[in-house]
């Protein structure tokens, strides 16, 4: 009996000491202290120890439960990866004297504008996961371009702090390479700890904004949340409004729909482009994330004159057909009559002049 008592007792040592290694790995990053978090802390809508939404935003209706979520999960669906490799184009990094944007899929683009390069939310591990062997894995075919590819960048922008969207792995390859990263409150405090330079960090709250040369960056609500590990919304979410010496761009980040695209569109609008989120979505968790069809109306809110369809093609994080976002948001943008744009991974996006369109998931 004592025999057992010990070797239990071992055994608990162990797994505690595994868990404060496991949590203290550096890819969870830290969450404001100091004075980032008395900023933080002094927001309006900063309530009982964390950030909130404009508008009340539960993380699941009252009629689902978490088990629900997970079983649907693990049930999986066998159309949620496409059966073959995706397609995709060598990135063109020159200049083109417009504005061009080039899709890396899921939520990574870059953009080329004013002589200046701007990356956003840059995700190129294998999967977008704290733990290198769990979670969902890149498609096949979309590993196509590196963090080393990339030319001298001027911004990385990152809207929050979720593994879709802020990489570890990927922050360390491109931080020497990068002069400026611009980011929501909070964020920083990852980018610090992992060896970004404070001075090179610029955090804003929302309708706040920066400027990086003749770029005007404008921090704005968005309806998500955020978290690494286990304290949810400790860091800010935003989209981002883009405005360069000839154009106006959205960069919506990750959104529920809300009342917030309107104001958006009344305020800093017509946009030249909206690029806006469209997957990863299902009726458990209706307010975080837009439906394709809410895509299209957030479009249509902020007066945007094309629309570029994010967040789908690269993982599968929710439980529809790999491609069903495209389908459902090309269908509504047809019936809208709003010009959208579906360029394949690497394919260049130039505003007033270029906007592929060709349906290259229907396979």
């Amino acid at each position: 009996m004592k025999k057992r008592m010990i070797y239990t007792l071992v055994v608990f040592i162990i797994l505690v000491l595994i868990t404060v290694w496991v949590v203290n790995l550096p890819i969870f990053g830290k969450v404001p202290e100091g004075a980032r978090l008395e900023r933080i802390s002094n927001l309006s809508n900063y309530k009982d120890g964390a950030l909130e939404n404009l508008s009340p935003t539960p993380m699941k209706p009252d009629s689902v439960s978490y088990w629900d979520m997970i079983r649907g999960m693990i049930k999986g669906n066998k159309n949620g990866t496409p059966p073959q490799a995706i397609p995709t184009v060598k990135p063109d990094f020159s200049p083109s004297g417009k504005a061009k944007i080039i899709w890396f899929g899921h939520s990574t683009y870059l953009i080329q504008v004013d002589g200046l390069n701007i990356l956003v939310d840059p995700v190129f591990s294998e999967r977008p996961s704290p733990l290198s062997f769990i979670g969902s894995k890149n498609y096949k075919g979309t590993d196509f371009v590196k963090p080393e590819d990339f030319p001298a960048l001027d911004v990385v922008l990152i809207t929050h702090d979720h593994y879709d969207h802020l990489d570890y792995n990927s922050i360390l390859k491109l931080k020497d390479k990068t002069k400026r990263f611009v980011t929501s409150l909070g964020v920083g405090s990852h980018l610090e700890y992992w060896g970004v330079q404070a001075e090179k960090i610029t955090e804003l709250v929302w309708n706040e904004d920066t400027t990086v040369g003749p770029l005007k960056f404008t921090a704005l609500p968005a309806r998500h949340f955020t978290g690494r590990l286990f304290k949810r919304n400790q860091t800010l979410w935003s989209a981002f409004v883009l405005q360069t010496s000839g154009n106006r761009l959205y960069l919506g980040g990750d959104s529920g729909y809300d009342t917030h695209f309107k104001k958006a569109g009344e305020e800093f609008g017509p946009f030249d482009i909206a690029i806006l989120e469209c997957g990863q979505y299902n009726a458990y968790w209706p307010l975080i994330h837009m439906f394709p069809e809410q895509t299209v109306q957030a479009a249509i809110d902020l007066e945007a004159k094309v629309l570029m369809p994010v967040h789908w093609g690269k993982f599968t994080l929710a439980m529809h057909d790999w491609n069903e976002p495209a389908i459902r948001v090309v269908r509504k943008a047809k019936a809208e009559q709003l010009k959208i744009t579906t360029p394949l991974m690497g394919e260049s996006v130039i505003l007033d002049e270029t906007y592929p369109s060709k349906e290259w998931w229907t396979f």
